[in-house]
C-alpha cells in the first residue's frame, strides 16, 4: 500500500489545527465558553490525528526504504533555516500534548484561572508548532531541490 500522501494529509490537519486554535482563542476573547471549549477539544482531536498519521507514515516509509526521513538539498542559508525550524518544532511538539492535556483538563473542570495562566504558555507553542508543521513541509516537499 502507497501512503506517501500522507505528509500531505499532515500539513493539512496542522494547518487544521492553527485554524481552529485562532477560532478558539477568538471565542474565548468574545465570552462564547461553549464554542471555546467545543473548538478546542476539536483542535485537540485534530492534533491526534496528525499524531497517528505522521506516525503510520514513519513507519510505512522506514518499511519501505530504510530511510527515516527526507532530506533538505536547498541552498547553505535555507538548510540553515529549515534545520532551525525543524528542531525548534520537534522539541515544541514534544511539550504540545502534555501542556494540550494539562490545559484542557483545567478547562473542563472549570479552574478558570489555572487555565488561563497555563493557556498563556500551551496557545503559543501550539500555534507555533501547527504552522511550523505546515512551513516544513512545504520546504521539504514543495520548495526542496533533487539531490546534487
Amino acid at each position: 500500500m502507497d501512503l506517501s500522501f500522507l505528509p500531505a494529509v499532515n500539513a493539512s490537519l496542522n494547518g487544521l489545527a492553527f485554524i481552529l486554535l485562532v477560532v478558539g482563542m477568538l471565542q474565548i476573547k468574545r465570552g462564547n465558553i461553549t464554542a471555546h471549549r467545543n473548538t478546542m477539544i476539536a483542535a485537540f482531536v485534530v492534533s491526534c490525528l496528525f499524531l497517528v498519521s505522521y506516525l503510520t507514515h514513519y513507519g510505512w516509509r522506514v518499511s519501505m526504504t530504510n530511510e527515516s526521513h527526507t532530506e533538505f538539498h536547498g541552498p547553505k542559508w535555507a538548510r540553515m533555516f529549515y534545520f532551525g525550524m525543524l528542531i525548534s518544532h520537534i522539541l515544541l511538539a514534544m511539550a504540545v500534548p502534555v501542556l494540550a492535556i494539562i490545559t484542557i483538563r483545567l478547562g473542563l473542570k472549570r479552574q478558570d484561572a489555572r487555565h488561563r495562566r497555563i493557556a498563556k504558555f500551551t496557545l503559543p507553542i501550539w500555534l507555533y508548532v501547527s504552522i511550523t508543521g505546515v512551513l516544513i513541509y512545504l520546504m521539504l516537499y514543495h520548495l526542496n531541490s533533487p539531490a546534487a
